[in-house]
């Protein structure tokens, strides 16, 4: 790593906040953290938390792709929780449903092993932390700071399928209506404000203390590394190709898959690439 890498790398490791996916999964590794925050989400009690695997890879084929979930637990009657830290808003409306609805097979199919019952399936909830409103785009959004959903009959509103699965969409930049005082404190905190509470300045110190782990600076600076990596063999590739227009293009797929892989996000990308957002988001949908 070249001295002016390791001083960006440094520097994007002193801004790192609880935003971050780094350092968010670092945090909710603290089972008391991690189970008052889907508490305070779900307006429930829970005995306690198992962490199956510290991060979650699923891949049911070779071929298939594969999903890693930020942080996945269990409660003591065995239902499933993967808490997801979202800070890209995607040019498509349904990519983020659409996120869940692939999140949501691969959970199930991880689970069932072959020749089981169905009845076999977990109770599940996949939750969504964003940074924006994912719904700004289309009429459902509301402003709100939670929409949930489960599935329902359309023409009996309050009938339940019955199939408990939950999809949580939390909005950092939502209104604050109906939500307890703690879940409000911690949306404040990922919108820069100071932590309020004992629950969220529990989540601040718990920040802090991942900040000064000089194990956890070297894991990120090994990450940053990869990442500048990553973006050098995308422009050598397109210098390979011999035209100016290849070197571009290759730097901007690579700069796409981080940003799809939820690794930058598209501010990141769009600054890297010397563009706007929109200009970005645009190029990324063709």
């Amino acid at each position: 790593m070249s001295k002016k890498d390791r001083a960006d790398a440094l520097k994007a490791w002193e801004n790192l906040t609880i935003a971050d996916n780094f350092i968010f999964q670092k945090v909710m590794r603290k089972k008391r953290l991690c189970k008052r925050l889907i508490e305070n989400i779900l307006n429930i009690k829970i005995r306690k938390l198992a962490f199956p695997e510290t991060e979650k890879d699923i891949r049911i084929r070779r071929d298939s792709k594969s999903v890693r979930l930020d942080v996945y637990v269990e409660d003591e009657q065995g239902t499933l929780y993967d808490i997801e830290m979202q800070t890209t808003d995607y040019a498509t409306p349904d990519e983020m449903p659409k996120r869940t609805r692939y999140y949501q097979a691969m959970m199930d199919m991880d689970v069932l092993n072959k020749g089981e019952f169905y009845t076999k399936l977990r109770r599940t909830y996949i939750i969504f932390i964003c940074t924006f409103d994912p719904f700004e785009r289309i009429e459902l959004g509301q402003g709100r700071s939670l929409y949930t959903f489960r599935e329902t009959c359309q023409e009996e509103p309050h009938f339940l399928m019955g199939d408990e699965t939950t999809k949580i969409f939390l909005n950092s930049k939502g209104s604050r209506e109906g939500i307890n005082h703690d879940l409000a404190a911690f949306l404040d905190y990922i919108e820069g404000k100071s932590p309020q509470g004992k629950f969220t300045e529990s989540i601040a110190e718990a920040v802090e203390t991942a900040k000064e782990n000089k194990e956890m600076k070297v894991e990120y600076m090994t990450f940053y590394m990869e990442l500048r990596r990553r973006e050098e063999k995308g422009r050598e590739e397109g210098r390979e190709e011999g035209r100016e227009e290849g070197k571009v293009e290759g730097r901007w797929k690579v700069l796409m898959e981080l940003v799809h892989d939820g690794v930058i996000t598209v501010k990141d990308a769009a600054e890297r690439a010397g563009m706007t957002e929109e200009a970005f988001r645009k190029l990324a949908m063709h």
